[in-house]
């Protein structure tokens, strides 16, 4: 419970602007993307700065109310839903503080959408390379917090590698300021990778530097139609090899998938003449012009030669190239739109993904009535998106309780083909469960730090580590 005095403190402290108790204002804000988690908060605090985070937190500390931190509410584990706690929105903090193309780096808000960043980049003449499916509507904050992946992982790294500086306000309400644009530098423990991936639980990330890269002359698009994932495994070598390192993404689609997205997703249409079992997505970023292409030809052509691809098409425009990553990147909306699916977001080995897609969906279809498994996902970095629809439209949250004992079996396939049951989402309320029986010391260990950090653990309760 949070007392009358408490409330007015923190609306005195952010002014009229910077909170609000409006039910329609706050509603959007409970409720996630997927519609699974509904939450609660008995306000919403919008601070427009770091000092305003800072007094609110410090508030809350003294109160020993509990924080639950939110960026663009894209999330897909339960991470940034109240459920009771005080909601704080970081998405008025939207401001650029520096760019220094000198130092290839930016320093934005957390409040800043991904998209934007992209897109201030290419101003520069540099590139961001972190993208995914949301990046429209996700902050650079939650992305940070949840040490997000995207499709040029495999180029690029995850967004761990991508951040060279970090502010944060801690538990207490002390500013932590540590947005050093340094890619050297060796004085003690690097903390602020401990804010990375930590999903809100041991502070809040209010500001970033960020690292850019030169923009790619060429970006080459290909979309090839293929016989299996181990196809795809093969074909990853061979395009890396013949880009010479320059492959920044390499998807791998199932038909089903396809055909969801071209059912579901306006304009949508398969590139190929014919169909084919399972479909790969390349990307090359090349130095200079040419390049990118003859690289992606002879990879193809490699791939034809070895039986690894049946049949191919390569970007002629830049508007041709959007549209084959349309075949990709509205995977999850168009599942969503032929309904409820067990959802697994999880990390493989990349030699061993092809093995664990066929074993997964032989399980899944011995254990779940009507099972249509959907697997795709980045194969350069052995993230597969293993979920588990229904073969009929409309499945419901009555389908997702069927595949419960599914999922677990699932869970136990990943640990033993040594993967992670978390690859990008993170953990959330979700799989925190799962997490602690799977890898015990891990969660103690994190439990250890939040405990020194977060004593009161007012910071994202029940988020990561759950609560004993």
């Amino acid at each position: 419970m949070i007392s009358a005095e408490t409330l007015d403190a923190l609306k005195t402290a952010l002014g009229p602007k910077g909170w609000s108790m409006d039910p329609h204002e706050v509603a959007p804000h409970t409720r996630d993307w997927r519609g699974r988690w509904q939450g609660e908060t008995p306000i919403l605090l919008k601070p427009a700065s770091t000092d305003e985070v800072a007094a609110i937190v410090k508030i809350c500390a003294d109160a020993a109310i509990a924080i639950t931190p939110q960026g663009g509410n894209t999330g897909l584990v339960g991470g940034s839903i109240p459920q009771g706690e005080v909601l704080l929105s970081l998405a008025r903090m939207k401001a650029v503080r520096e760019v220094d193309t000198a130092n290839d780096s930016l320093t934005v808000e957390a409040g800043c959408i991904l998209e934007a960043i992209q897109n201030l980049a290419a101003e520069h003449n540099r590139l961001f390379p972190l993208s995914l499916g949301s990046q429209g509507s996700a902050t650079i904050g939650g992305l940070i917090s949840t040490n997000a992946g995207g499709v040029h992982v495999l180029r690029y790294g995850m967004m761990r590698d991508l951040v060279l500086g970090l502010e944060a306000v801690l538990p207490d309400g002390r500013v932590w300021n540590g947005l050093r644009g340094l890619r050297k530098d060796n004085s003690g423990y690097d903390l602020k990778q401990m804010l990375i991936g930590a999903e809100g639980t041991l502070g809040i990330i209010t500001a970033a530097t960020l690292k850019l890269f030169p923009r790619p002359a060429e970006t080459t698009v290909a979309f090839a139609g293929i016989p299996s994932p181990a196809a795809a495994v093969e074909l990853l070598g061979i395009a890396k090899a013949a880009s010479g390192g320059a492959l920044s993404a390499l998807e791998l689609i199932p038909r089903n998938a396809l055909d969801m997205v071209i059912e579901h997703i306006p304009g949508s249409r398969d590139p190929l003449s014919a169909s084919h079992p399972w479909y790969a997505l390349l990307e090359i970023g090349a130095g200079r012009p040419g390049e990118g292409r003859a690289a992606m030809e002879a990879a193809l052509e490699a791939g034809f030669e070895r039986g690894l691809v049946e049949d191919a098409v390569i970007a002629e425009s830049e508007a041709q190239a959007l549209a084959l990553w349309q075949l990709r990147e509205p995977i999850a909306e168009a599942e969503k739109a032929h309904g409820k699916a067990a959802k697994h977001d999880v990390s493989i080995p990349v030699s061993k993904i092809a093995a664990f897609i066929e074993e997964g969906t032989a399980l899944a279809e011995k254990m779940v009535d009507g099972a249509n498994v959907i697997a795709f996902g980045h194969v350069g970095d052995g993230n597969v998106h293993f979920n588990v629809a229904h073969k009929t439209a409309g499945a419901g949250e009555d389908f997702v309780a069927a595949c419960l004992p599914a999922t677990e079996a699932i869970y136990d396939l990943v640990q033993t083909y040594g993967g992670s049951i978390a690859a990008e989402h993170g953990v959330g309320t979700l799989k925190a469960a799962d997490l602690a029986a799977r890898r015990p010391l891990d969660v103690e260990l994190m439990r250890a730090i939040k405990s020194a950090l977060d004593p009161q653990a007012i910071m994202n309760p029940r988020v990561l580590i759950p609560v004993r």
